[in-house]
């Protein structure tokens, strides 16, 4: 899975009224992108940072620049566009690169489920041996330490819905998985963020005891000299760390 278009590198200049960012462009213009993440994107907008845009050439649109990338040290990158993960947790399963999740025939999005009137990410269905399975797909970014990756970087009163909609579809017999899209290239585990969001962590830590899965996939987003690779592809399977 590819950006559809090269991408454009640019200096943030500032991430303002949450969908906007103004970029100095390689050839000195300035120009404001569409910033597609309501979430806090704590530790991904440092002023003066590395990003990389792309650009549509719809006529309709008010932005023709979107907000793809950052540099948030040093050869690290993430991938801020939070209308991205599905799309990859998708294609990685389809593609047979989660094991995990191997072995179902259809796989549908945005189906919608439980009491609490919510849209499943992935319902995968058509497995020999398994029931269906009903995949909640979250983006991490927020690196706090080396290595370290946090969800959420702020507090989400709908994950912890959804985490309760996961344990539903356990007690009924299903099959509920959170799945970790990690699209950025330093984190080498996940963990709950129970200094942002302690409920949060509290129920996933239930919803694990009671059965739901977790797992996580780190995204191939930039080459060994530390430039963007183009890939979004979930290449390398990273661990969930519970307990420290």
């Amino acid at each position: 899975m590819k950006f559809p278009e090269p991408l454009i590198p640019g200096q943030l200049l500032r991430r303002y009224q949450r969908f906007l960012a103004d970029v100095r462009l390689a050839d000195g213009r300035t120009v404001t992108a569409h910033c597609p993440n309501t979430g806090s994107m704590k530790g991904c907008q440092p002023e003066g940072a590395r990003v990389w845009l792309s650009q549509s050439d719809n006529p309709r649109r008010k932005l023709a620049y979107t907000w793809e990338l950052v540099e948030v040290r040093r050869g690290v990158l993430a991938c801020v566009n939070t209308a991205r993960p599905n799309a990859q947790a998708r294609e990685a399963v389809r593609s047979g690169r989660v094991p995990e999740l191997a072995g179902y025939r259809e796989c549908r999005s945005e189906v919608r489920y439980g009491d609490e009137r919510s849209r499943i990410d992935l319902l995968l269905s058509g497995h020999d041996q398994h029931p269906d399975a009903w995949v909640e797909v979250k983006n991490v970014t927020l690196e706090e330490t080396p290595g370290r990756g946090y969800f959420p970087d702020a507090v989400t009163r709908r994950g912890q819905k959804h985490l309760r909609e996961l344990m539903a579809q356990v007690n009924k017999g299903g099959r509920a998985v959170l799945f970790f899209v990690v699209n950025h290239t330093g984190i080498e585990a996940v963990r709950p963020a129970d200094h942002i969001d302690s409920r949060y962590g509290e129920l996933l830590r239930e919803a694990v005891a009671g059965g739901v899965e977790v797992l996580a996939y780190r995204a191939g987003l930039a080459a060994p000299d530390g430039e963007p690779s183009g890939q979004l592809s979930l290449t390398l399977p990273v661990p969930v760390v519970l307990e420290d």
